[in-house]
């Protein structure tokens, strides 16, 4: 079960994880950080009468028209990094063989990075999808960005599906990811890509010219190594719904659901990197920050 209040207290945690570069102000028109991103985002500041010299396109058309006097927009360089984490809480993410569902563990990861990025002052935007519906969510600063993203996780993560409801694709998902995000973003995925394919890897593509993106793996135990069973058996699962049957009674068959579960992630691994996604991973069976430790700092 996904609780909100959990969500709300790992805002005391955020020193056990952090994704963002400190800020780096070089001159008053720097951006907030270094990144090979290109074209950053610039923003709207006022509006104007206009003054010759100034550009044609940036003229208001709408003030221009109601005034019956020329006016021009300004604009300036934003000072912050929007950062938008979309979150996967689909069908493969509604598993568990020991500690939590990995579609919570992935919740508690969006918000401790969401409270991350709080910290920092970046506005915090997202997409949280469950593969039946999924819900945008516009940058936005402060507290009130990270609880609204908050409620909408464990909203949708709750939400039972209506009845002949259709699924809704993971493409789609991206797709609209690539909508919503502006250039100079930071964009966090988290997930365990099992519903990516070669069109996925397209919008990633895309997203990644102009955007730094960064992929987290949530993963189960149970996706990495296959068990031992005690007396040779073989092991059911089941989401709570439908049931499902690993054959580990023989030792071939069993090789051969271990290759075949190697090579499929492996392969989503490589066309993330391939698509310019950094890489990290954690598992659903212990605390994010133990795990962040031993990968990023060696404890």
């Amino acid at each position: 079960m996904l609780e909100q209040r959990s969500l709300i207290a790992l805002k005391q945690q955020t020193g056990g994880i952090s994704l963002l570069k400190p800020r780096q102000l070089r001159s008053k028109l720097a951006g907030s950080y270094q990144s090979k991103a290109r074209g950053r985002g610039m923003e709207y500041a006022e509006t104007r009468h206009y003054q010759p010299g100034d550009d044609i396109r940036s003229i208001d058309w709408r003030v221009t028209a109601r005034t019956g006097k020329a006016h021009t927009k300004l604009f300036h360089e934003e000072r912050e990094r929007p950062v938008f984490l979309l979150v996967d809480l689909g069908a493969s993410m509604r598993f568990g063989s020991q500690w939590r569902f990995k579609s919570v563990q992935a919740a508690h990861l969006a918000a401790q990075l969401a409270w991350c990025a709080c910290d920092n002052g970046d506005r915090i935007g997202g997409l949280i999808w469950n593969q039946y519906q999924h819900q945008e969510l516009k940058p936005k600063s402060r507290s009130a960005a990270v609880l609204h993203l908050i409620h909408t996780m464990v909203s949708l993560h709750e939400q039972t599906p209506q009845h002949g409801a259709e699924p809704q694709d993971f493409n789609h998902a991206l797709s609209r990811l690539r909508y919503i995000v502006r250039p100079g973003s930071q964009v966090i995925l988290i997930s365990d890509f099992q519903q990516l394919n070669d069109e996925g890897i397209r919008h990633l593509n895309l997203l990644g010219r102009h955007n730094d993106l960064i992929a987290g793996e949530i993963y189960d135990p149970l996706e990495i190594q296959l068990p031992e069973t005690e007396f040779g058996n073989d092991l059911m699962i089941t989401d709570g719904n439908q049931r499902a049957i690993l054959p580990l009674s023989q030792r071939n068959q069993r090789q051969q659901c271990q290759q075949r579960l190697e090579q499929a992630r492996q392969s989503r691994l490589d066309q993330l990197q391939k698509s310019g996604c950094r890489l990290f991973h954690i598992g659903a069976h212990e605390e994010i920050n133990k795990q962040w430790r031993r990968q990023h700092h060696g404890r």
